[in-house]
């Protein structure tokens, strides 16, 4: 059958809703290519005139000419060896799309397909087409979801009021001020739009939602919501790290054995809860100074973009400041927890570190003879039998206590900076942290917000914000916060808002 015969008839198959997904996905902004922190302004809105045409003429012609274009550019798409390009990239968004959407060409290439993953070092489990979609725009396809056609043009309509997001955008007078969002498909295109839009001027991107937030949260929600969906849900699935698709992420596991009984339990134990947690898992036994640094190097291969998160579990012996390798020699813990996450396929992106090691030799020693010969480290407490448990201790009530607790358990200590940096401070409003602490706060009353969600919502909003020195310099900067928690349970805001006390009232 001829191939423009075979696009036709695959495109009239398709949907209105899954080709505007379709569409977005294969244009995910934030696709790792060589052109990433490109400026060019004219390029992006280039590829959101599909989008706004749609909208705007009720008609997807110009989203189908784009998806021909996509299908003919892969056609004819020779695959080179050893150079990976944006088209590789692209092809693999593509087909991934595809197969998530049940939309797959049948006269797409497959071997194309398997010689691009050979270029990218792919294993057999990373072939999963799961692992090439992009989670951030996974969560966007929901918060879509979540909205009726007529929220999504409330979304407009707060975005056309702010000039500062709007000005000097063409595409943006195309679709007009006012939207008729009931057709099968606009919609999606809309919402898919306005999205593209913000990170095109850099007001959103996979961990920067504040913006998007907020304009969700001048919706009305009993207009703008799906049944059983609700502003604040559709805010809290924003507020999540994207990890929305297997695999979570990927996981690193450094164990070192020397003197260090059940080392091989502990390798089977985080490998199995790693496999648990969807993530795709790689070890090194007895890890020297130059097994780290070429892990480092492996996890800066192009493949790793495509990961939703990293976690690092670090079993060795240590002191305060270092870690012992099985060499015999040590490794500056700071250099490491600052090395790892500095590695640019992870930017954006949640880095989890488990670091098992003793930081000093203190003990906080109970007193009395009921302690004696009690202890969760003996061998001969029951092994349990039921998946993971199998190779867990059974911990009995008998090796439990609640009566003494450490000093600083149950204690979150914030910072209004990180090491060795300045807290910023307004002319007029005092210490910015306090000013946005309280803002948020008293934002997150009622809505069953826990702290700790609010302190990192605040590293987010604070870390946005350009600041000036006072001094004869003004040197602009950004500040960061940060905290260390031994909560053990969740700290969550009040459900009532209770209002001021009136001083002048007498007691009652």
């Amino acid at each position: 059958m001829d191939e423009v015969i075979q696009v036709t008839q695959w495109l009239s198959s398709i949907t209105p809703r899954k080709k505007a997904k379709l569409f977005f996905f294969t244009t995910h902004a934030d696709a790792p290519t060589p052109t990433v922190g490109s400026n060019d302004v004219d390029t992006h809105e280039e590829t959101q005139l599909p989008l706004a045409t749609t909208v705007a003429l009720h008609n997807f012609k110009n989203i189908d000419e784009f998806l021909k274009k996509k299908v003919n550019t892969f056609s004819c798409y020779n695959v080179i060896e050893n150079e990976i390009t944006k088209t590789d990239y692209e092809y693999l968004r593509f087909y991934s799309a595809c197969k998530y959407l049940d939309v797959v060409p049948p006269f797409l290439d497959l071997e194309k397909i398997s010689a691009i993953q050979n270029k990218f070092q792919m294993t057999d489990e990373e072939r999963d087409y799961r692992l090439l979609l992009d989670s951030a725009d996974l969560v966007l396809e929901k918060v879509c979801d979540s909205l009726k056609p007529a929220g999504v043009p409330q979304l407009w309509t707060a975005l056309r009021e702010d000039r500062n997001l709007i000005r000097g955008v063409k595409t943006i007078e195309i679709i007009g001020f006012f939207v008729d969002p009931n057709p099968t498909g606009i919609k999606e295109c809309l919402f898919f739009f306005i999205v593209r839009h913000l990170q095109m001027i850099k007001k959103f991107s996979r961990v920067n939602t504040n913006r998007l937030e907020r304009l969700i949260a001048q919706c009305d929600e009993s207009s703008a919501c799906e049944e059983g969906r609700t502003i604040d849900f559709i805010i809290d699935s924003l507020r999540c790290y994207p990890t929305e698709m297997y695999p979570f992420g990927s996981c690193l596991i450094l164990c070192v054995f020397e003197d260090r009984d059940g080392a091989m339990q502990e390798i089977e134990k985080t490998m199995e809860i790693s496999r648990h947690l969807g993530m795709i898992t790689h070890t090194e036994k007895n890890p020297t100074k130059e097994t780290i640094e070429l892990v480092k190097k492996e996890l800066m291969q192009p493949k790793y973009q495509f990961y939703s998160s990293f976690t690092c579990w670090f079993m060795s012996h240590g002191d305060s400041n270092s870690m012992l390798l099985a060499d015999g020699e040590t490794m500056e813990r700071e250099w490491f927890l600052t090395s790892f996450p500095d590695i640019s396929t992870f930017q954006l992106k949640p880095k989890v570190f488990f670091m098992v090691s003793c930081l000093g030799a203190n003990k906080f020693r109970l007193e009395g003879a009921k302690f004696k010969c009690q202890s969760a480290t003996c061998d001969y407490y029951d092994i349990g039998r039921a998946l993971i448990r199998n190779r867990m201790l059974d911990i009995t009530d008998s090796v439990r206590d609640i009566s003494y607790v450490q000093p600083m358990m149950d204690t979150l200590v914030a910072y209004s900076t990180i090491p060795d940096h300045l807290s910023g401070r307004a002319n007029t409003h005092g210490s910015i942290y306090v000013d946005r602490a309280c803002v948020l706060m008293s934002e997150n009353i009622s809505r069953g917000r826990s702290l700790s969600e609010i302190l990192e919502h605040l590293s987010q909003d604070l870390h946005e914000i350009l600041q000036e020195t006072m001094d004869e310099d003004r040197i602009v900067y950004k500040q960061a916060c940060h905290y260390d928690s031994s909560f053990r349970k969740t700290l969550k805001l009040p459900y009532t808002r209770h209002p001021k006390e009136d001083v002048h009232s007498a007691p009652q």
